[in-house]
């Protein structure tokens, strides 16, 4: 019955495929209006972060890490990606009360909607990854061509945290507060600054069962040494990805008709 609901959701997505890219556009609007910046924010922000990050970190892994600053760049890149995209999507719902109370409008747009957008911005973030590149002077391997699959990966697991968060929300609003501790663990969890091989083996293998990091890891691994991993990578965060995407969408579709009598 739940699986029958997801794809007549789905379908319904689809056709509602338009007020998602309108619901995008409003949120990159909304994100840099009073900006002075503007969209060129997503490329400087990046760069600081990681110049910071480098001072503080690299004289404690510079003899671990080849190109320290792709490294760091990389891993930081997406884990503020998911990081981002799941926060806005966990207000998508509460943000978005009066208009679900007006019309008729399948309620997974508007999660899908916000990490979507923010994927955007991540997109602009991709050309201070590519100016590390170019500033380190990477050599060009054909296998960099891969590096939007691991995108997608995260894509689909940001999309499925994503619902399950916006629906937590709507009924447990302390959720809000309880996921910034949450992701804070996540990211010292994390290997973003430092090498996984700086941790103790047993740390090291649990670490390494964490989706987020096996799709920064592919995503590394394409840019920095010029090599495919594994297929067991790729399989591994390709199911845990889908896997979550699922566990979202029924989950949410558990909690959808409910939200009339909170929001």
């Amino acid at each position: 019955m739940g699986i029958d609901r997801i794809r007549h959701e789905i379908k319904m997505t689809i056709r509602y495929s338009h007020l998602i890219a309108e619901l995008v556009k409003r949120d990159l609007k909304l994100k840099y209006r009073r900006s002075f910046l503007g969209y060129f924010w997503s490329l400087l922000n990046p760069l600081m972060m990681m110049s910071v990050m480098m001072v503080v970190f690299s004289y404690m892994f510079r003899f671990d890490i080849e190109n320290y600053p792709l490294y760091l760049i990389c891993g930081q890149t997406l884990f503020n990606c998911f990081n981002e995209s799941t926060n806005k999507a966990m207000y998508a719902i509460l943000d978005n009360s009066s208009l679900l109370k007006k019309v008729y409008v399948p309620k997974c747009v508007f999660p899908l909607a916000r990490v979507l957008s923010n994927f955007a911005t991540t997109a602009l973030s991709l050309l201070a990854v590519l100016i590390v590149m170019i500033f380190t002077r990477v050599r060009f391997h054909f296998s960099m061509l891969l590096f939007p699959v691991p995108l997608v990966f995260l894509l689909f697991f940001a999309s499925g945290v994503g619902m399950i968060l916006s629906g937590l929300a709507v009924k447990f609003q302390d959720i809000t507060h309880l996921y910034s501790v949450f992701t804070m663990i996540l990211m010292y969890a994390t290997p973003i600054f430092y090498p996984v091989s700086a941790l103790p083996a047993n740390v090291a293998r649990i670490i390494k069962l964490n989706p987020i990091y096996t799709i920064i890891y592919l995503f590394r691994e394409l840019l920095l040494s010029g090599h495919i991993p594994s297929a067991v990578n790729w399989l591994y965060a390709a199911g845990a990805s889908l896997l979550m995407f699922m566990i979202g969408a029924l989950a949410f579709d558990r909690m959808r008709d409910n939200f009339i009598f909170y929001i």
